[in-house]
Protein backbone atom coordinates (compact mmCIF):
# COMPACT_ATOMS: atom_id res chain seq x y z
CA UNK A 1 0.00 0.00 0.00
CA UNK A 2 3.07 2.81 1.04
CA UNK A 3 3.95 1.32 -2.62
CA UNK A 4 1.05 2.75 -4.05
CA UNK A 5 0.46 5.80 -2.09
CA UNK A 6 4.50 6.73 -3.15
CA UNK A 7 3.94 6.20 -6.96
CA UNK A 8 0.62 8.66 -6.35
CA UNK A 9 2.31 11.34 -4.99
CA UNK A 10 4.93 11.02 -7.87
CA UNK A 11 2.61 11.17 -10.00
CA UNK A 12 1.08 13.88 -8.84
CA UNK A 13 4.04 16.09 -8.60
CA UNK A 14 4.81 15.32 -12.04
CA UNK A 15 1.58 16.91 -13.47
CA UNK A 16 2.44 19.90 -11.26
CA UNK A 17 5.23 20.43 -12.54
CA UNK A 18 4.03 20.39 -16.02
CA UNK A 19 1.43 22.23 -15.04
CA UNK A 20 3.37 24.77 -14.10
CA UNK A 21 5.54 24.85 -17.75
CA UNK A 22 1.85 25.31 -19.57
CA UNK A 23 1.19 28.36 -17.41
CA UNK A 24 4.70 30.11 -18.12
CA UNK A 25 4.21 28.97 -21.66
CA UNK A 26 0.64 30.85 -21.67
CA UNK A 27 1.68 33.69 -20.39
CA UNK A 28 4.60 34.02 -22.57
CA UNK A 29 2.66 33.67 -26.03
CA UNK A 30 0.09 35.92 -24.20
CA UNK A 31 2.66 38.71 -24.56
CA UNK A 32 4.47 37.89 -28.14
CA UNK A 33 1.42 37.59 -29.37
CA UNK A 34 0.41 41.54 -28.32
CA UNK A 35 3.08 42.31 -30.30
CA UNK A 36 2.53 39.94 -33.07
CA UNK A 37 -1.23 40.90 -33.04
CA UNK A 38 -0.26 44.47 -33.48
CA UNK A 39 2.19 43.94 -36.09
CA UNK A 40 0.03 42.28 -38.49
CA UNK A 41 -3.15 44.96 -37.50
CA UNK A 42 -1.04 47.63 -38.71
CA UNK A 43 0.13 45.86 -41.88
CA UNK A 44 -2.65 43.97 -42.96
CA UNK A 45 -5.03 46.99 -44.29
CA UNK A 46 -1.80 48.36 -46.07
CA UNK A 47 -0.91 45.31 -47.76
CA UNK A 48 -4.60 44.73 -48.92
CA UNK A 49 -4.93 47.96 -50.72
CA UNK A 50 -1.71 48.00 -51.98
CA UNK A 51 -2.52 44.53 -53.84
CA UNK A 52 -6.12 45.79 -54.80
CA UNK A 53 -4.61 49.07 -56.06
CA UNK A 54 -1.78 46.78 -58.59
CA UNK A 55 -4.97 44.54 -59.82
CA UNK A 56 -6.90 47.26 -60.79
CA UNK A 57 -3.73 48.64 -62.78
CA UNK A 58 -3.32 45.76 -63.98
CA UNK A 59 -6.68 45.15 -65.24
CA UNK A 60 -6.52 48.38 -67.23
CA UNK A 61 -3.13 47.94 -68.32
CA UNK A 62 -2.37 46.08 -71.97
CA UNK A 63 -0.66 42.97 -72.00
CA UNK A 64 2.84 44.06 -72.58
CA UNK A 65 3.11 46.73 -70.26
CA UNK A 66 1.57 44.58 -67.50
CA UNK A 67 4.54 42.12 -68.19
CA UNK A 68 5.99 39.00 -66.75
CA UNK A 69 4.70 38.77 -63.63
CA UNK A 70 1.01 38.93 -64.75
CA UNK A 71 1.50 36.49 -67.72
CA UNK A 72 -0.92 33.32 -67.40
CA UNK A 73 0.93 30.48 -68.53
CA UNK A 74 -0.14 26.65 -68.86
CA UNK A 75 0.80 25.37 -65.17
CA UNK A 76 3.23 22.86 -65.86
CA UNK A 77 5.29 23.75 -62.66
CA UNK A 78 4.32 25.11 -59.33
CA UNK A 79 6.06 26.55 -56.58
CA UNK A 80 4.60 26.12 -52.80
CA UNK A 81 5.45 29.20 -50.42
CA UNK A 82 4.78 26.89 -47.01
CA UNK A 83 4.55 29.15 -43.73
CA UNK A 84 5.04 27.38 -40.36
CA UNK A 85 6.79 27.87 -36.97
CA UNK A 86 9.92 26.68 -35.92
CA UNK A 87 8.83 25.19 -32.65
CA UNK A 88 5.92 23.29 -31.95
CA UNK A 89 3.38 22.65 -28.56
CA UNK A 90 0.92 25.18 -30.71
CA UNK A 91 -2.23 22.46 -31.32
CA UNK A 92 -2.99 22.03 -35.15
CA UNK A 93 -1.14 25.14 -36.48
CA UNK A 94 1.55 23.16 -38.22
CA UNK A 95 -0.12 20.19 -38.89
CA UNK A 96 -3.08 21.77 -40.86
CA UNK A 97 -0.49 23.73 -42.83
CA UNK A 98 1.10 20.26 -43.47
CA UNK A 99 -1.79 18.49 -44.90
CA UNK A 100 -2.87 21.58 -46.99
CA UNK A 101 0.63 21.56 -48.34
CA UNK A 102 0.34 17.53 -49.12
CA UNK A 103 -3.18 17.94 -50.41
CA UNK A 104 -1.96 20.44 -52.99
CA UNK A 105 0.95 18.19 -53.72
CA UNK A 106 -1.61 14.78 -54.35
CA UNK A 107 -4.71 16.33 -55.71
CA UNK A 108 -4.92 20.11 -57.21
CA UNK A 109 -1.09 19.60 -58.76
CA UNK A 110 -1.20 15.71 -58.82
CA UNK A 111 0.19 15.43 -62.52
CA UNK A 112 2.30 18.00 -61.84
CA UNK A 113 3.77 16.24 -59.14
CA UNK A 114 4.03 13.18 -60.81
CA UNK A 115 6.73 14.68 -63.26
CA UNK A 116 8.32 16.40 -60.56
CA UNK A 117 7.47 19.51 -61.73
CA UNK A 118 5.81 20.73 -57.91
CA UNK A 119 8.45 22.50 -55.41
CA UNK A 120 8.02 23.75 -52.09
CA UNK A 121 9.91 26.77 -50.36
CA UNK A 122 9.56 26.26 -46.45
CA UNK A 123 9.84 29.26 -44.14
CA UNK A 124 10.14 27.64 -41.06
CA UNK A 125 11.45 24.34 -39.44
CA UNK A 126 8.39 22.51 -38.80
CA UNK A 127 7.34 22.57 -42.16
CA UNK A 128 10.98 21.85 -43.27
CA UNK A 129 11.22 19.02 -41.53
CA UNK A 130 7.46 17.24 -42.97
CA UNK A 131 8.67 18.43 -46.25
CA UNK A 132 12.21 16.55 -45.89
CA UNK A 133 10.35 13.20 -44.70
CA UNK A 134 7.94 12.89 -47.30
CA UNK A 135 10.56 13.54 -49.91
CA UNK A 136 9.38 16.67 -51.45
CA UNK A 137 11.90 18.71 -53.75
CA UNK A 138 12.34 22.05 -51.91
CA UNK A 139 14.16 24.89 -51.58
CA UNK A 140 16.06 24.71 -48.55
CA UNK A 141 17.78 28.66 -48.45
CA UNK A 142 14.87 30.42 -46.74
CA UNK A 143 13.30 28.22 -43.98
CA UNK A 144 15.31 29.62 -40.73
CA UNK A 145 13.38 33.04 -41.85
CA UNK A 146 12.55 33.11 -38.01
CA UNK A 147 15.78 33.25 -36.64
CA UNK A 148 15.69 36.86 -37.37
CA UNK A 149 12.51 38.20 -38.88
CA UNK A 150 12.67 41.33 -40.75
CA UNK A 151 11.38 42.55 -43.90
CA UNK A 152 14.46 42.16 -46.06
CA UNK A 153 14.54 38.76 -44.79
CA UNK A 154 11.19 37.54 -46.53
CA UNK A 155 11.94 40.25 -49.30
CA UNK A 156 14.92 37.70 -50.26
CA UNK A 157 12.60 34.74 -50.66
CA UNK A 158 10.30 36.85 -52.36
CA UNK A 159 12.29 37.52 -55.05
CA UNK A 160 14.12 34.55 -55.43
CA UNK A 161 10.07 33.13 -55.96
CA UNK A 162 9.82 36.49 -58.55
CA UNK A 163 13.10 35.65 -60.41
CA UNK A 164 12.04 32.11 -61.02
CA UNK A 165 8.73 33.13 -61.87
CA UNK A 166 10.12 35.51 -64.55
CA UNK A 167 12.97 33.06 -65.75
CA UNK A 168 9.63 30.29 -66.31
CA UNK A 169 11.11 28.24 -63.46
CA UNK A 170 7.70 28.11 -62.30
CA UNK A 171 4.10 28.89 -63.88
CA UNK A 172 2.74 29.38 -60.68
CA UNK A 173 3.30 30.57 -57.03
CA UNK A 174 1.30 29.91 -54.78
CA UNK A 175 1.11 30.76 -50.44
CA UNK A 176 -0.07 28.54 -47.96
CA UNK A 177 0.14 30.12 -44.39
CA UNK A 178 -2.19 30.51 -41.26
CA UNK A 179 -3.96 33.49 -41.41
CA UNK A 180 -4.71 35.30 -37.72
CA UNK A 181 -8.42 36.73 -37.06
CA UNK A 182 -8.03 35.69 -33.06
CA UNK A 183 -6.21 34.45 -30.49
CA UNK A 184 -8.44 31.13 -30.52
CA UNK A 185 -9.22 30.95 -34.40
CA UNK A 186 -6.59 30.67 -37.44
CA UNK A 187 -8.02 29.94 -41.16
CA UNK A 188 -5.52 28.18 -43.25
CA UNK A 189 -5.15 30.43 -46.32
CA UNK A 190 -3.61 29.26 -49.70
CA UNK A 191 -3.51 32.23 -52.52
CA UNK A 192 -2.14 32.69 -55.24
CA UNK A 193 0.93 34.75 -55.32
CA UNK A 194 1.92 35.03 -59.34
CA UNK A 195 1.23 35.17 -61.99
CA UNK A 196 -0.68 38.68 -60.16
CA UNK A 197 -3.83 38.10 -60.79
CA UNK A 198 -6.14 40.57 -62.38
CA UNK A 199 -9.01 42.65 -60.50
CA UNK A 200 -12.08 41.74 -63.07
CA UNK A 201 -14.98 43.55 -60.97
CA UNK A 202 -14.05 46.59 -62.32
CA UNK A 203 -14.56 47.69 -66.23
CA UNK A 204 -11.17 48.68 -67.79
CA UNK A 205 -12.27 52.06 -68.18
CA UNK A 206 -13.50 52.47 -64.26
CA UNK A 207 -10.20 50.86 -62.95
CA UNK A 208 -8.37 53.98 -65.66
CA UNK A 209 -10.49 56.25 -64.09
CA UNK A 210 -9.73 55.29 -60.73
CA UNK A 211 -5.83 56.24 -61.20
CA UNK A 212 -3.88 59.35 -62.24
CA UNK A 213 -0.44 58.27 -63.70
CA UNK A 214 2.41 60.01 -62.73
CA UNK A 215 5.21 59.80 -64.90
CA UNK A 216 3.57 56.75 -66.56
CA UNK A 217 1.20 53.13 -66.42
CA UNK A 218 4.09 51.56 -67.05
CA UNK A 219 6.64 53.33 -65.01
CA UNK A 220 4.72 53.01 -61.97
CA UNK A 221 3.58 49.23 -62.71
CA UNK A 222 7.40 48.24 -63.01
CA UNK A 223 8.09 49.79 -59.90
CA UNK A 224 5.19 48.58 -57.78
CA UNK A 225 4.98 44.60 -58.94
CA UNK A 226 8.00 44.16 -56.93
CA UNK A 227 7.67 46.05 -54.04
CA UNK A 228 3.90 44.72 -53.62
CA UNK A 229 5.11 41.13 -53.60
CA UNK A 230 7.61 41.36 -51.26
CA UNK A 231 4.65 42.96 -48.93
CA UNK A 232 2.44 40.21 -49.71
CA UNK A 233 4.76 37.65 -48.48
CA UNK A 234 5.56 39.56 -45.61
CA UNK A 235 2.21 39.87 -44.50
CA UNK A 236 1.82 36.28 -45.02
CA UNK A 237 4.94 35.68 -42.79
CA UNK A 238 3.36 38.50 -39.88
CA UNK A 239 -0.34 36.74 -40.28
CA UNK A 240 1.73 33.35 -39.44
CA UNK A 241 3.64 34.88 -36.45
CA UNK A 242 0.12 36.04 -34.94
CA UNK A 243 -1.53 33.16 -35.73
CA UNK A 244 1.91 30.98 -34.43
CA UNK A 245 1.28 32.82 -30.88
CA UNK A 246 -2.12 32.83 -30.45
CA UNK A 247 -2.28 28.82 -31.08
CA UNK A 248 0.15 27.93 -28.72
CA UNK A 249 -2.00 30.28 -26.11
CA UNK A 250 -4.89 28.57 -26.85
CA UNK A 251 -3.06 25.36 -26.21
CA UNK A 252 -1.53 25.79 -23.49
CA UNK A 253 -4.42 26.91 -21.47
CA UNK A 254 -6.37 23.59 -22.74
CA UNK A 255 -3.05 22.04 -21.37
CA UNK A 256 -3.31 24.11 -18.16
CA UNK A 257 -7.05 23.30 -17.32
CA UNK A 258 -6.12 19.15 -17.99
CA UNK A 259 -3.49 19.17 -15.63
CA UNK A 260 -5.95 20.89 -13.46
CA UNK A 261 -8.47 17.86 -13.79
CA UNK A 262 -5.85 15.34 -13.40
CA UNK A 263 -5.10 16.46 -10.54
CA UNK A 264 -8.47 16.37 -8.97
CA UNK A 265 -8.16 13.07 -9.64
CA UNK A 266 -5.26 11.87 -8.59
CA UNK A 267 -5.80 13.65 -5.24
CA UNK A 268 -8.98 11.88 -4.86
CA UNK A 269 -7.04 8.31 -5.65
CA UNK A 270 -4.60 9.42 -3.08
CA UNK A 271 -7.14 10.08 -0.76
CA UNK A 272 -8.77 6.63 -0.95
CA UNK A 273 -5.39 5.23 -1.13
CA UNK A 274 -4.18 6.57 2.44
CA UNK A 275 -7.60 6.09 4.18
CA UNK A 276 -7.20 2.23 2.79
CA UNK A 277 -3.87 2.04 4.39
CA UNK A 278 -5.15 3.86 7.69
CA UNK A 279 -8.05 1.60 7.96
CA UNK A 280 -5.98 -1.68 7.25
CA UNK A 281 -3.28 -0.47 9.96
CA UNK A 282 -6.33 0.32 12.47
CA UNK A 283 -7.55 -3.38 11.39
CA UNK A 284 -4.26 -4.70 12.36
CA UNK A 285 -4.01 -2.91 15.29
CA UNK A 286 -7.17 -3.98 16.39
CA UNK A 287 -6.87 -7.08 16.09
CA UNK A 288 -3.30 -7.53 17.79
CA UNK A 289 -4.85 -6.31 20.79
CA UNK A 290 -7.73 -8.59 21.10
CA UNK A 291 -5.04 -11.20 20.25
CA UNK A 292 -3.10 -10.29 23.03
CA UNK A 293 -6.05 -10.16 25.37
CA UNK A 294 -7.53 -13.33 24.12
Amino acid sequence: MSGQLKEVRLRIKSVQSTQQITKAMKMVSAAKLRRAQDAITQMRPYAEKLQEMLGNIIGSADGDIAGALSTERPIEKVLIIAVSSDRGLCGGFNGNIWKQVRNAVEERYKTQADKGNVHVLPLGKKIYEAVGRANIKMIEDFWTIYSDLTFENVKKAAEYARNAFINKEYDRVEIVYNQFKNAGTQLIVSEQHLPIAKTTNNSKTASSNDFIFEPNQEILITELMPKILNTQLYKAVLDSNASEHGARMTAMDKATENAEELLKGLKISYNRARQAAITTELTEIVSGAAALNG
